[in-house]
């Protein structure tokens, strides 16, 4: 369902401030858009791919995460405007507080998904970036019928390349 060649670093890393930086992964998925959206929104669907979420899903509303990468918490809808865009804060008042944003563009029978992650401290950026990768690949797995892969041997593969990213925002 992705377009995307299995060896390509799909994201980017960029200083915010000299406090805090932000992970973008962008992709281009063979699926229309409210289909890519239901992946992103449908808690029986994310777990699929990227972990376990429960709680009051709409605006406002607060939820309980449990991801494949062991990040665990709390998070608030801010923005849910289906099916292009949607902000969640991970965290909220905590002082690992990030906002990660979802942003789906149709082209055609296919969806153009960008996720940002902001917040994130630049000491471990390249980590979150080989993180967001390999949930965003998981998804298109997700996408093609497939089972998610074995989230912590892909992070492990791609967090060099990630830190070389990370090391050029020095």
């Amino acid at each position: 369902m992705s377009t995307s060649p299995p060896d390509r670093i799909m994201g980017t890393v960029r200083p915010i401030d000299d406090r805090v930086g932000a992970v973008r992964m962008e992709d281009l998925y063979d699926t229309p858009i409210d289909d890519l959206w239901s992946a992103l929104t449908d808690p029986e669907r994310l777990a699929r791919w990227m972990g376990d979420v429960r709680g009051d899903l709409v605006v406002g509303g607060t939820f309980e995460a449990r991801f494949s990468s062991s990040w665990t918490g709390p998070g608030r809808v801010e923005v849910c405007d289906a099916p292009h865009r949607l902000l969640v804060t991970l965290d909220p008042g905590g002082e690992e507080e990030t906002q990660v944003e979802a942003t789906l563009v149709s082209e055609g029978g296919r969806t153009r998904l960008v996720i940002e992650e902001r917040g994130l401290p630049p000491a471990n950026i390249g980590a979150y970036g080989a993180g967001w990768q390999a949930h965003v690949e998981d998804l298109g797995r997700h996408l093609r019928g497939q089972d998610a892969g074995d989230w912590r041997a892909r992070w492990a593969a791609l967090s060099d390349a990630y830190q070389a990213l990370a090391a050029d925002l020095s």
